[in-house]
């Protein structure tokens, strides 16, 4: 990629985003670029720019001719391969979301709501009994990938290794060389074991996602292999990681602000306000783009080839836009964070995440009212969020 020189009113930094820091670091940081500058000059992972404020994140969302989705993470400006349908660009791309928008629409969510409410109590009810638990382990990473694996139509008894598999791609930290590697090593593994599952669909197709995208047509063409297997690898990495850690962010904040977590029992009628202002608060994804021809940001300039890092933090927190953008006001009204992004990519899932964000909510706190951080909780994150070990321990009364 270009290595341009930064403008005078570009800072320059050298951050690893991916670095595992105590859990709050990462986010008050981002908060410090912002106010610093509309843009600052990262030199780690190549060189890439970090766009800080709200208004220039949410005009490079919507500008998806210049800033291409063909290259989504700043480690890697010329990728080999296209998780689908996030990395690609224009017609591909509509056409893409336009037979997947059905099967994620309200009304297919709510067909789902019996069966995302019955495990979810299910979950809940077995940790209960016993007191405490390891909330992202017991909790945050079974009750949502429950959810994502039956609607793939993938065994449940796989759930560790694909967990595994998982934070290799999203999570791991270290040393570009050793980071790529190893996301490398795991994203083989992946597709390897989709290659298998689409083949067995192919000769015996079910009810479930990966059935019914054999059947989709791209230019009047069925989908290829290729692009089968990388749209099932993005579905693995949204389904088992968005919504999981950020049930990790909801509950650190209410489990150490009794007051807020008071309220949602006192008010159930609260909590849809109360996810839209944790999902504001605490943005959990950080995504890229690839500039495509010499262009400006916050007037600095960027060339083609640049990436250009969005963290949607940056953006939810910002106060020029939301008032006391730093505090958690569960009532906050209006709300109009772009935590799912903005502009063509907006996320697919929103609003299955919300369906299971709102009965996570709804029926842990019917079952569990009173809760507190254990003493032995040192939350960390990687990558902007909280990974599958996210060290959040919660005990209540029996």
């Amino acid at each position: 990629m270009s290595t341009t020189d930064s403008a005078p009113t570009c800072p320059v930094h050298d951050f690893n985003h991916y670095a595992e820091l105590p859990y709050g670091e990462k986010i008050e940081f981002y908060d410090r670029l912002r106010d610093e500058a509309p843009l600052i000059r990262n030199e780690f992972a190549n060189g890439h720019y970090i766009v800080t404020r709200y208004e220039d994140i949410l005009s490079v969302y919507q500008n998806a001719k210049t800033f291409s989705s063909s290259a989504v993470t700043v480690f890697n400006p010329n990728p080999t391969f296209k998780w689908i349908p996030e990395m690609l660009d224009g017609d591909e791309h509509r056409q893409w979301r336009k037979q997947l928008g059905p099967l994620f629409s309200p009304k297919a969510v709510e067909g789902l709501e019996q069966k995302v409410r019955e495990r979810a109590i299910e979950v809940i009810e077995s940790i209960a009994v016993r007191g405490s638990c390891d909330f992202m382990a017991d909790f945050a990473n079974q009750y949502p990938s429950f959810i994502f694996l039956d609607l793939m139509g993938l065994p449940f008894e796989d759930l560790d290794t694909f967990l595994h598999w998982e934070d290799e791609i999203l999570h791991v930290s270290g040393e570009p060389e050793e980071t790529a590697r190893r996301r490398t090593a795991a994203t083989i593994a992946v597709t390897e074991y989709f290659r298998t599952v689409i083949d067995a669909r192919r000769a015996e197709p079910r009810d479930d996602l990966i059935s019914k995208a054999i059947e989709f047509e791209i230019d009047g063409e069925p989908v290829t292999q290729d692009d089968l297997e990388s749209f099932c690898i993005l579905m693995f990495m949204a389904g088992l990681d968005t919504v999981s850690a950020t049930l990790g962010s909801t509950f650190y904040h209410l489990a150490t602000h009794p007051e807020d977590r008071r309220a949602i029992v006192d008010d159930p009628e609260l909590i849809p306000s109360a996810i839209e202002e944790i999902l504001r608060a605490f943005a959990i994804v950080i995504p890229s783009r690839k500039a495509m021809a010499d262009t400006e940001i916050a007037g600095c300039p960027v060339k083609a080839g640049d990436m250009i890092s969005l963290p949607l933090n940056a953006a939810t927190r910002d106060e020029a836009v939301f008032d006391d953008a730093k505090e958690v006001q569960l009532d906050r009204s209006p709300n109009n964070h772009i935590a799912f992004g903005a502009g063509p990519h907006r996320c697919l899932g929103s609003h299955l995440a919300r369906r299971e964000l709102r009965i996570a909510l709804e029926e842990w706190h019917r079952l569990i009212p009173d809760y507190r951080l254990a003493s032995k909780s040192a939350p960390t994150e990687a990558g902007g969020q909280l990974g599958p070990s996210g060290n959040i321990f919660l005990e209540w009364d029996v």
